[in-house]
């Protein structure tokens, strides 16, 4: 097949997150299967316009803020010159509105929506364009069949009207060469946090949970491993709360260097207000360490509670003190939990998404989603 993917970023973008591993990890293996796979993306700085990444061919104009005022005419231009089997339409905050002018057949994969969840990151006037150009995702790709990241945003997706027979569930995975059990055990009280520092993570959530059970474990540090445009407003709050010399900020590492703090983390804590899966979860499951998570939409998903993590409410700050002291407490409880969420993780593997990506896209391809399999 010959593939057009499109999406705000790439995988070296600086400012990428679990939507372009994702991403990467599947179309890099169907272009190693033989596939020709194009893709359109925005500029960062210092990257160069044409560029091929594990025989992805990456297509960069405009700038993140602009991009998709590029998209339509990158892709005139590309279809000018290629031809393309299928088009790919990676919907992540502000939609493309590809159905307006793709003429090949369509998909679209959707990781979450926001929905009013963006009003948390940004400001009114930016989040209610978003909240706005989201919310016209269900009739202007009312025909186009999705992949799904998890159970969570296909529920989602049938809740704003799309049809069961038009989505399929392609679940994010792990790198097991990678992510894998270390030899040496973990630090005896190291919670970690691992992912993007934005504002909808919630991270503040975190460090306010840890000040309420720092005086009770004398020992216990929190690692917060990652970059984004909320690290100083959080250092801060460390500050604030007298725990600043016990929560330490990496920024971004480098992956091989994310391996290594997360075998030294005790577990993992993800606070965030939604989440398409959670890809750090199964990351630090396949390195043997529980994750505790809001019981939110793709978290719910990516921890089974009370089995390879636990979950507790959102913004329940003092819930999740709880849920951090019973893990701090109890060494046997955290190393039996691992043990189960090691299991967890080897389920997850990018060659079976990309197998089944590949399956999918062939279908889309061969035009066997249409409006009578709709009506069904």
């Amino acid at each position: 097949m010959r593939i057009l993917v499109i999406n705000w970023q790439d995988i070296k973008n600086p400012l990428g997150g679990g939507a372009e591993v994702h991403m990467h990890e599947i179309f890099s293996r169907l272009a190693s299967k033989g596939h020709e796979v194009d893709m359109i993306v925005s500029q960062f700085p210092g990257s160069p316009n044409e560029e091929v990444i594990d025989g992805i061919n990456v297509h960069r104009r405009g700038g993140r803020n602009l991009f998709n005022f590029y998209v339509r005419g990158m892709y005139r231009r590309l279809r000018a010159s290629k031809e393309f089997d299928v088009v790919v339409d990676d919907i992540n905050k502000i939609p493309f509105f590809t159905p307006s002018f793709v003429k090949e057949p369509l998909a679209a994969i959707v990781h979450h929506f926001f929905g009013g969840t963006i009003f948390k990151e940004t400001n009114p006037l930016f989040a209610g364009y978003v909240y706005l150009t989201e919310s016209m995702v269900p009739s202007i790709y009312s025909r186009i069949p999705f992949v799904a990241v998890s159970e969570s945003t296909r529920k989602e997706l049938l809740r704003k009207g799309i049809k069961g027979s038009m989505i399929e569930v392609v679940s994010n995975a792990v790198d097991s060469s990678l992510y894998r059990l270390s030899p040496v055990p973990p630090d005896k009280q190291t919670i970690g946090y691992l992912g993007r520092i934005k504002k909808y993570k919630s991270v503040d959530h975190l460090i306010k949970a840890f000040a309420m059970v720092a005086g009770k474990f004398p020992g216990a540090e929190l690692l917060i491993v990652g970059d984004g445009d909320n690290i100083d407003g959080l250092k801060e709050l460390a500050r604030k709360l007298r725990v600043e010399s016990r929560v330490k900020f990496t920024g971004k590492v480098s992956d091989e260097e994310k391996v290594r703090l997360l075998q030294r983390m005790t577990f993992l804590v993800n606070p965030s207000a939604k989440e398409g899966w959670g890809l750090t979860v199964i990351e630090a499951n396949a390195c043997g360490r529980p994750v505790i998570a809001a019981d939110v939409p793709g978290l719910r998903d990516s921890v089974l509670d009370n089995k390879t993590g636990l979950l507790y409410e959102y913004g329940n700050i003092e819930a999740l003190a709880n849920k951090i002291e019973s893990f701090l407490s109890s060494e046997r409880s955290t190393r039996e939990f691992g043990e189960v969420a090691t299991q967890w993780a080897s389920r997850f593997t990018w060659d079976n998404s990309a197998d089944k990506m590949e399956s999918f896209l062939e279908k889309v391809a061969a035009k066997q989603f249409s409006s009578k399999v709709q009506s069904i």
